[in-house]
């Protein structure tokens, strides 16, 4: 080989490992963006899920954070201090009451639907068992129907226990049956227990309800404005401390074993999970909480009638639990502070609109909530707060 083909033989060689070297630094290059595409999908997919998952990661432990504001609440409510708010707020404290109370049934739906995706369109119906049998135990000489006269703990009691039975007798009975199926019967037996408190004048007082109740807190504060802070101050350390229990149950495995079973009972049962057992246990635990909010809500009006107890109760409850994410423990309490603050904001926007009657009004108050609901379902099915994950997994 003379000199120059060996110089040429060099070069060819030189050309060649530069070629590769070009061919690695492309593909190192392409690998790159591959993985700043996967890292970008990554982040977006955190940005997704990170709305619905800040909540969570508050250092907040909501059951010692309620168990102490119970404390706090029932020491403020035995001392002699009292605090009157102004006038001005007395609207918003009775609004805020009544969310409270709210809260406390859509906690126990949302781990029914939720967690373990059962379709409960009847949690009015143990919201007023709760609140007539606490009633009709407790009342004194009421004008309609029946009152035993007994002290409010045991009628509060009573309630709940009255839901649980309740709610035990309907899930044996309909547990067992498809979701479309149990929606229908939890829903005709929210409309039986409305029709029954409505009939039964002589027990239940009919249409006029039953007064005369005890109202044990507004018996310890001087005025009303001192019993709606009062109120208010036990009412929300208690929603807080029945969020935090259930939430400390939703976080465990126990809770891993419901969402299983909204994903995929049969798989479920495969590993050896009752899977009967748990969705009564978990329909049990909702009808109680609803027990306990109703007979709260007899004992703070001082009095219950069908009018307390509609179906209105269960719309609104599925409504904010879908406007703030199923599932998610605190998204549906935030939703259901959007939905209750939007009907409460807008009562009175009426009186700058004298051109619509008042009825007119209240029409379109309804027609602007389902349209809020249209949108959301939309446009973000999985809920305000919602993670698409798990509503992906459902759906598979």
């Amino acid at each position: 080989m003379t000199s120059e083909e060996s110089d040429e033989t060099g070069r060819d060689r030189n050309e060649s490992s530069a070629a590769g070297r070009d061919r690695n630094e492309s593909n190192a290059a392409g690998r790159g963006r591959g993985e700043s595409n996967a890292a970008g999908r990554g982040r977006g997919e955190s940005q997704t899920t990170d709305t619905g998952s800040f909540f969570d990661r508050l250092p907040v432990d909501a059951t010692r954070a309620g168990a102490v504001l119970v404390v706090v609440a029932v020491a403020f409510l035995l001392s002699p201090i009292f605090v009157a708010p102004p006038s001005s707020t007395l609207f918003l404290f009775n609004v805020s009451i009544v969310f409270l109370l709210y809260a406390m049934i859509l906690v126990g739906v949302n781990l029914q639907y939720g967690h373990a995706g059962l379709v409960n369109f009847g949690p009015v119906a143990f919201f007023a068992v709760g609140g007539y049998v606490a009633a009709i135990l407790t009342a004194q000489n009421p004008y309609a129907g029946i009152g035993f006269g007994m002290s409010w703990p045991i009628g509060l009691i009573a309630g709940v226990l009255a839901a649980i039975l309740l709610g035990a007798i309907l899930g044996v009975s309909t547990l067992r049956l498809r979701d479309d199926f149990l929606a229908v019967v939890t829903l005709a037996v929210a409309e039986i227990v409305h029709g029954t408190v409505g009939t039964f004048q002589s027990v239940t007082g009919g249409s006029l309800g039953l007064g005369n109740l005890p109202q044990p807190i507004a018996n310890q504060t001087a005025e009303g404005a001192a019993t709606l802070f009062a109120t208010a101050l036990l009412f929300g350390a208690l929603a807080l401390l029945i969020y935090g229990v259930v939430h400390r149950l939703t976080d465990s495995p126990y809770g891993r074993v419901l969402r299983a079973i909204r994903a995929d009972e049969q798989v479920t049962e495969t590993l050896g999970k009752n899977v009967f057992r748990y969705k009564l246990v978990v329909f049990v635990y909702g009808s109680a909480l609803a027990g306990f909010a109703g007979g709260l809500y007899a004992y703070f009006f001082g009095a219950v009638s069908p009018g307390l107890f509609t179906i209105n109760v269960t719309v609104l409850v599925w409504i904010g639990m879908l406007i703030g994410g199923a599932g998610n423990d605190r998204g549906v309490v935030g939703g259901l502070a959007i939905i209750m603050g939007f009907r409460a904001f807008t009562r009175f926007l009426n009186d700058q609109i004298p051109t619509i009657s008042s009825s007119q009004f209240a029409s379109f108050r309804l027609m602007l909530v389902g349209v809020l609901l249209i949108l959301i379902i939309r446009y973000r099915p999985q809920g305000i707060w919602g993670d698409p994950r798990e509503l992906e997994a459902e759906q598979q």
